[in-house]
């Protein structure tokens, strides 16, 4: 019975000795794959948007996740290979900076959940069924606010009270360009201003807009959402000075280039969201499950600087609303 009795207790014993080691065992750390058709230095402030809002959730890069950051170098041929890499490293969640990211991503899984820090028009684009309804494994942000160019176009009026006719840079081949177009046709003829469509679908065409732009006497410049002209930014913004025509974009990077304003979707705002979907994700809610969530911050930023340099004066109540003003 003795015998029994101590056998019973050393099972017993090595049983508990066995939960502080189980206890002890490596919780999985979670692999996020980012994926972006540009360079990290165009991105900078977006990805550590995102850093921050992951931090606010608790998560501390290199110590409880792990980014995998894929960078296509402003070569978006690139992107299926680095998405295919992504996927064979088997992250969990791949966040696409971008509609061609995105459309790598997509085509690279079906089965890995895909958060887009931005697209302009998901569901034209074919990502996601509807934005209340996303369905298959793709959600995030879209950057959908067409009327936005409505009042790029009030606010080069205001700091050009002349202003009578608008040269509109867009790139027919990217997908939404159509729907801003008419949005901003329909804001020009509301302000009596004349709207002159050059489409630019090449890094040569650049120039050649800009030269329309003087023929047709042009008094300001509206540069519409376009991977081209991002990528391109240093030489719209270059032109743009060159030409003394005062230009507003759709992104802080060209004002932090050189150019003269933005009034756009706050991007970083967009970037730090996306840390949201990763968490929900990461915690078990589904992509299908989660819907496409809109714009719910703008900037206004001004360059005195661009300003200065094709003798242009901002006057004060637009200067007071700038949410930045570089001097």
């Amino acid at each position: 019975m003795s015998k029994k009795i101590i056998c019973l207790a050393l099972g017993a014993m090595l049983l508990a000795l066995s939960f502080p080691a189980d206890a002890q065992q490596p919780t999985k750390v979670p692999r996020v794959g980012f994926l972006t058709a540009n360079d990290f230095s165009a991105l900078a402030a977006r990805i550590e948007a995102l850093r921050q809002g992951l931090r606010e959730l608790g998560y501390v890069e290199a110590k409880n996740i792990v980014i995998e950051y894929r960078y296509a170098e402003g070569k978006p041929d690139r992107l299926p290979a680095l998405a295919a890499e992504l996927v064979r490293l088997k992250v969990d969640i791949i966040v696409s900076a971008g509609p061609q990211s995105t459309r790598a991503a997509k085509e690279a899984t079906v089965t890995i959940p895909i958060v887009m820090a931005f697209d302009f028009d998901p569901v034209g684009n074919g990502f996601v069924a509807s934005l209340a309804r996303p369905g298959g494994n793709i959600t995030g942000l879209s950057t959908l606010a067409p009327e936005i160019s409505g009042k790029q176009l009030e606010l080069l009026k205001e700091i050009v009270p002349s202003l009578s006719r608008v040269a509109v840079l867009g790139n027919s081949t990217d997908p939404g360009n159509a729907q801003v177009v008419e949005e901003t046709e329909r804001a020009a003829v509301a302000l009596g201003v004349r709207h002159l469509y050059l489409d630019v679908r090449a890094p040569e065409d650049i120039e050649t807009a800009f030269r329309a732009a003087g023929k047709g006497r042009a008094d300001a410049v509206l540069a519409l959402s376009s991977f081209l002209f991002i990528s391109q930014r240093k030489q719209l913004v270059d032109l743009a000075v060159k030409s003394r025509l005062p230009a507003i974009y759709d992104r802080a990077e060209y004002v932090e280039d050189g150019g003269l304003m933005t009034y756009s979707v706050s991007q970083t705002d967009l970037f730090r969201r996306a840390a949201i979907y990763v968490d929900k994700i990461l915690k078990g809610t589904k992509p299908a499950d989660l819907p496409v969530e809109q714009p719910k911050k703008f900037e206004l930023i001004i360059n005195l600087k661009a300003a200065k340099q094709i003798g242009l004066t901002i006057p004060p109540n637009v200067l007071a609303r700038a949410d930045k003003v570089i001097k």
